[in-house]
């Protein structure tokens, strides 16, 4: 018989023969997260209109390793899980689902479930938990996982300006106006997964740098190579390079990394986000990088770059307030 030690450090347990692997509920670099208070979903039960549907939990982790949750009992909530990046899987009772990236499940109420992220992957998730008289309409057929796959017509940037809008919502206030303005987001956003064919409905494009610009924005918060472009448009690497630096006077990959910026810049501006979730959001994985590629992009850290933007909207504030006295 074999004695072996064991050593605990950080969540992990480790033997001298094999390393057990931890399981991370959250704590994630980069993660956001809101968990309302009793009080708040007492408030959301008893209005009309939030009623129908509202949230009790909501958050984003970006490359989760080790990410694991077990629920027993199951909750009084669904939870939406949204893979945006990576692997992962769930499973209901003796059934178990793997997960891709650009899927999406909904775990009914009351169901006792276990997921996480794939053993030896990493997955950047939105997740929402949420409750009410509509809310099994929208999971309606989602217990199996969905495929919300880029395309001309997909408008994924859009629907994650949305569920941002949620958490920025929720994030600066818990008024009742708060809630039902971010209950009126989460009925849009559900439907742009429950009705994906009605949200894509627009023209076609047909220039090809068009859309690989299309599909740029929709990738916009991982890591794409060269070749996810060009298996997109159906060209060569070389033949759409030379198409795409003639018409935008510069290659596809600094396109895109520059396209990053620019929305690090909005993020900067207009969210309170951390740098480092911001660098997470994007797709970097070393913060360092990012912080280098800003500087050289805009002329200024991320860190200056806020301090000014902030000092120039105080500045503009002031002098409205000023001329409302004249």
């Amino acid at each position: 018989m074999h004695l072996f030690s064991y050593i605990r450090n950080n969540d992990y347990l480790c033997s001298a023969k094999k390393p057990i692997m931890p399981k991370l509920k959250d704590g994630f670099q980069g993660e956001q997260s809101i968990i309302l208070p009793p009080m708040i979903i007492d408030m959301e039960e008893h209005d009309p209109l939030v009623s129908s549907l509202y949230i009790t939990d909501i958050g984003f982790y970006p490359m989760a390793e080790h990410h694991y949750r077990s629920r027993k009992e199951g909750i009084d909530q669904y939870v939406l899980i949204y893979c945006v990046d990576g692997q992962g899987w769930y499973r209901m009772g003796d059934k178990e689902y793997q997960v891709e990236r650009n899927q999406y499940f909904i775990l009914p109420a009351g169901v006792p479930h276990s997921y996480g992220a794939r053993q030896g992957q990493r997955w950047t998730i939105y997740w929402v938990h949420f409750k009410g008289m509509h809310a099994s309409i929208y999971a309606e057929g989602a217990q199996k996982p969905q495929s919300v796959n880029v395309a001309i017509n997909s408008h994924i940037s859009e629907r994650n300006n949305i569920f941002e809008e949620i958490l920025s919502t929720l994030h600066f206030g818990h008024e009742i106006e708060d809630l039902r303005y971010a209950s009126s987001l989460l009925h849009y956003y559900l439907a742009s997964l429950r009705y994906l064919r009605q949200w894509r409905r627009m023209p076609l494009q047909t220039d090809v740098v068009e859309a690989a610009i299309h599909f740029m924005q929709e990738n916009i918060e991982r890591r794409i190579t060269l070749q996810d472009v060009t298996r997109y448009v159906g060209f060569s690497s070389s033949h759409f390079s030379a198409l795409f630096k003639k018409k935008t006077g510069t290659s596809p990959l600094a396109y895109f990394n520059h396209m990053k910026i620019e929305h690090a810049c909005q993020m900067l501006k207009f969210t309170d986000l951390q740098i480092n979730q911001i660098c997470y959001r994007l797709g970097f994985e070393d913060s360092l990088y990012f912080s280098r590629l800003f500087s050289k992009t805009m002329g200024v850290s991320p860190t200056t770059y806020r301090q000014q933007t902030n000092f120039l909207n105080n500045q503009t504030k002031n002098n409205q307030h000023e001329k409302e006295h004249l």
